[in-house]
């Protein structure tokens, strides 16, 4: 199913718009924070949350009592974006100083995900953020599981933003004594540090140094 919609065509430097699935998928897999617009009342909001892939469906989660995913369950319109900074791309001069990133927007509507379908939810989210790290917790309980929310969006309606290389100045200012080029910019894990009430026999698990 194709991803373009006139809602989802990249407007502004249409060269850097992606629409493939390939593409959408490999950057939204690359992280697990993503950012969900919506308008209540006439209010709009930006929420800043984990998500999970599977397939062409996104999750998120959150409390039971949440204004946010229960507003969302409501059928509101959302917009849902990932976005990877990796550099910053200085110019020799401000106007072409820039940033290369990675970016998706997904637009639609969420509906909340009920009965066993849920723990498989949860256990995506998890595995999205740290992958193997469901399979060796205690699972949630049944009050656990009535006290969160899962919501799924259908990856239907998305785009892909992309930005890589140098800057591009203006051919006079080439020939200027201004340093120019990118600064690459990462999320790196550092050293895990170990709870205060672990005990020393345990070791640190293969995803977690895999991670670093």
């Amino acid at each position: 199913m194709p991803l373009k919609t006139p809602r989802t065509t990249v407007k502004r430097l249409p060269k850097r718009g992606h629409y493939d699935a390939e593409t959408v998928h490999a950057i939204l897999d690359a992280g697990f924070l993503c950012h969900v617009g919506f308008v209540s009342n006439g209010q709009p909001y930006v929420i800043p949350t984990g998500f999970g892939r599977d397939g062409d469906t996104l999750y998120i989660h959150g409390s039971a009592v949440s204004r946010t995913l229960k507003t969302l369950a409501g059928g509101v319109p959302m917009c849902l974006t990932v976005t990877h900074l990796d550099g910053l791309v200085l110019a020799r001069s401000g106007f072409h100083s820039s940033m290369n990133y990675r970016s998706v927007v997904v637009l639609g509507t969420a509906s909340e995900v009920t009965g066993e379908r849920k723990a498989h939810a949860l256990a995506v989210i998890s595995d999205q953020i740290l992958k193997g790290r469901w399979d060796e917790i205690r699972g949630p309980t049944r009050k656990e599981l009535n006290g969160t929310i899962v919501l799924e969006l259908p990856l239907r309606e998305a785009s892909a933003k992309v930005r890589t290389g140098p800057p591009i100045d203006d051919e006079e200012d080439y020939s200027m004594p201004i340093w120019a080029g990118v600064v690459p910019l990462s999320l790196k894990a550092g050293k895990p540090l170990p709870d205060a009430r672990l005990p020393e026999t345990i070791p640190v698990p293969g995803y977690v140094k895999r991670r670093r």
